[in-house]
């Protein structure tokens, strides 16, 4: 199973059993779902190096993500999806799937550090500018 689609409202959870899904009113695609506004052929849902993707195939009421109408979008954990009204929380982990892991914030220490010159983290330097209080310098020989 590469994930799953959850209902917000609640239902059962709708399992992401491929990597490439149509879903539609349809029988024959892959995630029926019989509610008359929804089209045949809605939108396709494709896992690409890690991350499922949306594609809306033309649909009369549309696709969103988060609520704004999209033609293609990448789907991130979390986030909602709207197939005509009916909304799904998309679960799955990229990571798991091939994608790189991201790169933690940066805590106030690590930003405070790497927001000095070098010579200022040796303490050879203090800042400059008008709330600057001290400068070091080498004594003249």
């Amino acid at each position: 199973m590469y994930g799953e689609l959850l209902p917000v409202g609640g239902g059962d959870p709708i399992p992401l059993l491929k990597t490439l899904l149509s879903v539609g009113r349809r029988e024959s695609s892959d995630i029926v779902l019989r509610f008359p506004n929804v089209s045949g052929n809605h939108c396709e849902l494709s896992l690409i190096e890690g991350y499922w993707f949306v594609k809306d195939l033309g649909s009369s009421n549309g696709t969103k993500v988060n609520g704004a109408r999209v033609s293609e979008q990448r789907l991130e954990p979390g986030d909602k999806l709207s197939v005509a009204r009916h909304e799904f929380e998309v679960s799955y982990d990229p990571v798991r799937f091939g994608a790189e892991p991201l790169q933690a914030p940066l805590t106030s220490q690590e930003k405070d550090f790497f927001g000095k010159s070098l010579l200022e983290r040796a303490g050879l330097v203090g800042r400059r500018g008008p709330d600057a209080k001290t400068t070091h310098s080498r004594p003249r020989r």
